[in-house]
């Protein structure tokens, strides 16, 4: 046998099983042990009649967050374009407004950011009087849908600001070669191809917001987790925040999925 055969020859297998497929076996155990546990639980503490009491404010507290969600995430959609627009600008000024903007909604919780709309503006009463805004902000809903609007816009612009640079130069310089105007390459060029590019970080933004959208309780707004310590103060019943939790993990699972379902719908042509 010569000296090159025995360089090429591929190392042998390793004996036994690797410690990582271990550790993720023993891992994965401990999560059946827990799932088993949690079902236990729910089967030996499940209490009907509470059910039955609170099931229809389950449902109700449901719709509240998908609407909260669904609202605060279109009027975000519509003030990213500008603000990534302006992080792109070559106007210095509107860069640095802009980036100023995102810097601050997105360094800082978003639950501080909703005290200081809900609570903050509470102290310049007055002054809402006067221009009539004060009907909009004394209620808890139109504050929690202004302070997710802002929080999630400022989310939003960077994905997409992200997505838009990701699409390479070479597609700006042939739609102007080809004499197109700057807004018709951005509509139906450049967007189409950054939105693929950005499908599952927005994704993640609104999953995000599902789970962010439990803080809006602490302001009165009864949603899904405002029922669920309305249930839990009434009955003093630990699994009502299971019923909680339990339905954030399918909501979450069912827009995980039709995200997924999307992607595979619009790059379809790429995989041919």
């Amino acid at each position: 046998m010569s000296a090159v055969d025995i360089i090429d020859r591929p190392p042998p297998p390793p004996r036994g099983w690797p410690r990582q497929r271990v550790l993720g076996y023993a891992l994965l155990a401990l999560w059946a042990l827990l799932a088993l546990a949690l079902v236990w639980f729910l089967v030996t503490a499940w209490k009907p009649e509470i059910f039955e009491r609170y099931a229809p404010s389950y449902v109700d507290g449901v719709k509240v967050t998908l609407l909260l969600v669904a609202i605060s995430v279109a009027i975000g959609a519509v003030l990213s374009v500008p603000i990534a627009y302006a992080r792109m600008s070559n106007n210095k000024v509107l860069a640095a407004i802009s980036y100023a903007y995102v810097y601050f909604f997105r360094g800082t919780p978003l639950l501080a950011q909703t005290f200081l709309i809900y609570y903050g503006l509470g102290s310049f009463r007055p002054a809402l009087e006067s221009v009539g805004l004060w009907v909009f902000f004394r209620e808890a809903w139109y504050c929690a849908i202004f302070a997710f609007s802002l929080n999630t816009a400022a989310y939003q612009a960077e994905i997409l600001r992200g997505a838009i640079d990701s699409v390479s130069r070479g597609q700006w310089e042939g739609a102007a070669a080809l004499g197109l105007p700057r807004w018709v390459t951005l509509r139906k060029i450049i967007l189409p191809q950054a939105l693929i590019v950005a499908l599952r970080p927005y994704g993640n933004e609104i999953i995000l917001m599902i789970k962010g959208s439990a803080i809006v309780a602490i302001i009165t707004v009864y949603d899904l987790m405002g029922v669920t310590r309305l249930a839990y103060a009434r009955t003093f019943d630990f699994q009502t925040y299971l019923w909680a939790a339990i339905i954030y993990l399918v909501i979450v699972e069912v827009l995980r999925h039709g995200i997924e379902w999307i992607e595979r719908r619009i790059t379809i042509h790429l995989k041919r």
